[in-house]
């Protein structure tokens, strides 16, 4: 994948050589209309459903009588359900989906084979549905952004090996032979995952390792799906969408390849604690690959700042736009935080609060999924021909789930610190520590409110511009079948 000749600026302004006629915009989406419906609105679902779960588990924090009785509803099942729910439900088909489009796109040739992607997608949820289930039942795992029971999660993965398939034909069938910077991220993602999933579940479930070995590999696999997996897809759409919606070449494909390799390279290594039970060289060389990821924080910083001329206010030119601007933000916000996490003095404080959720969801959900939104608030319309029933919900959409990132983030990150503070001091109660924090939590309780809110305005809007849609090719076809039938009155 040659830096030199990788066009700078996506879409029609592509240059250079390519293999055959380029095959239009229009065939190309018409290719993925029915898949990537599939996954986007699924996505949207589960997106939901995973807010209804966050949203209980916040709550029993501070109100521990909420929803109380039923035993799929504890705490540690709920919290569970949740957090698989958004990432395998929602950040993975919202980011597959927005994969293929853009492989098809960048490559200038239709997806292959959508029906067998579209096949890949139901295979995709039905092994979600019945992981979540197993979850809810008292069958996880126990270990962390994996708990969903092997039979379910292997027929997922099955639906998740049909898309990749696919999706490297479409990668192998391209009409443009020169690779742009996206195609490099979003090649490397989707064969990142099947190694990573696959290695942790041969040596946690299939032949088990022992000891603190189990602890390790799930630490490693979590930040594989958390920070590589996550950053590579996210990553690849704010290079493509950024230089596409303003009209602007990317600054520096560069910076694009300091930014892949730094990933790639050094991305997969962190997520092994301080305080971890294990030989000392695995946590300093977490901490330091951790830190590390500063380098790629600067790199995309100054690439986007370049694209955009030094002027940021041309985020807020559209709607798309401000979502990606808002996960470049904290994008940038997050690495600096798990960066400042990586120091021992740090971490003393930190560890073991509030503040590593803060961090977690400022990644997966303040970076990843508003970034997300913002490509499929521009790739849905592409697909259809159709804008969404209502502009005003899209912003309201951003306002809403904006602020309830904030409303998250910004008090749990303040009592993880307060908290951890208080707990340097051995005389302090360890119930008055866990009192302290309840204002905090009923902050964030807020913020998990609005997030909700803000995820069911997105599934509202996108489920009626496919209605829409639908019910429009429908009425056409059945005017079409039904326009040479004479009324029967105007018959001799």
């Amino acid at each position: 994948m040659s830096v030199i000749s990788s066009p700078s600026q996506p879409g029609p302004a592509d240059t250079g050589a390519t293999a055959s006629a380029p095959t239009a915009p229009t065939a190309i989406d018409v290719s993925c209309r029915l898949p990537l419906v599939v996954l986007f609105l699924s996505a949207a679902v589960w997106l939901v459903i995973a807010s209804a779960f966050g949203l209980i588990a916040s709550i029993r924090f501070h109100a521990p009588a909420f929803l109380a009785e039923p035993a799929w509803l504890t705490y540690g099942r709920v919290h569970a359900a949740g957090v698989n729910s958004m990432l395998y439900g929602f950040c993975m088909q919202a980011g597959l989906g927005v994969a293929l489009w853009l492989l098809a796109r960048l490559g200038r040739t239709t997806l292959a084979l959508p029906g067998l992607v579209t096949t890949g997608a139901l295979c995709w949820n039905l092994g979600l549905a019945a992981g979540i289930g197993g979850i809810l039942a008292g069958g996880s795992t126990g270990f962390e952004n994996l708990e969903m029971p092997p039979y379910a999660a292997r027929l997922a993965f099955l639906g998740y090996l049909m898309i990749v398939v696919w999706a490297m034909l479409t990668f192998h069938q391209r009409r443009e032979r020169q690779l742009f910077v996206s195609q490099w991220f979003i090649f490397a993602a989707l064969f990142w995952f099947p190694w990573v999933y696959s290695t942790a579940d041969l040596l946690l479930s299939a032949f088990r390792v022992r000891g603190m070995a189990q602890a390790v590999i799930a630490w490693w696999y979590a930040d594989n799906l958390l920070v590589v997996w996550l950053g590579l897809v996210g990553l690849a759409a704010v290079f493509y969408c950024v230089p596409k919606l303003t009209g602007r070449e990317l600054h520096s494909r560069y910076l694009a390849l300091l930014t892949f390799w730094m990933l790639i390279l050094f991305g997969s290594w962190g997520g092994i604690p301080a305080s971890a039970p294990a030989p000392a060289w695995m946590p300093v060389s977490s901490a330091v690959a951790t830190g590390l990821g500063v380098i790629t924080i600067i790199a995309v910083a100054l690439n986007v700042h370049g694209t955009l001329g030094g002027q940021c206010s041309k985020l807020l030119a559209q709607p798309s736009l401000r979502f990606i601007g808002f996960g470049v933000i904290a994008f940038i916000v997050g690495g600096l935080m798990s960066a400042a996490g990586a120091l021992s003095e740090v971490s003393r404080v930190t560890e073991f609060t509030w503040f590593t959720v803060a961090k977690g969801l400022l990644n997966s959900y303040g970076f990843f999924a508003m970034v997300m939104f913002g490509a499929m608030y521009y790739i849905v319309p592409q697909l259809t021909g159709t804008e969404f029933p209502s502009a005003k919900l899209v912003r309201a959409h951003f306002w809403i789930a904006a602020a309830g990132v904030l409303l998250v983030v910004v008090p749990l990150a303040a009592g993880g610190i307060v908290q951890g503070f208080r707990l340097q001091h051995a005389n302090l109660p360890f119930n008055d520590i866990a009192h302290g924090t309840l204002p905090f939590l009923r902050a964030s309780t807020t913020g998990d409110l609005l997030i909700a809110l803000g995820n069911l305005l997105f599934l509202v809007n996108l489920a009626g511009l496919v209605v829409r849609y639908y019910r429009a090719r429908a009425v056409s076809a059945w005017a079409a079948a039904t326009a040479e039938i004479e009324p029967a009155e105007a018959r001799p």
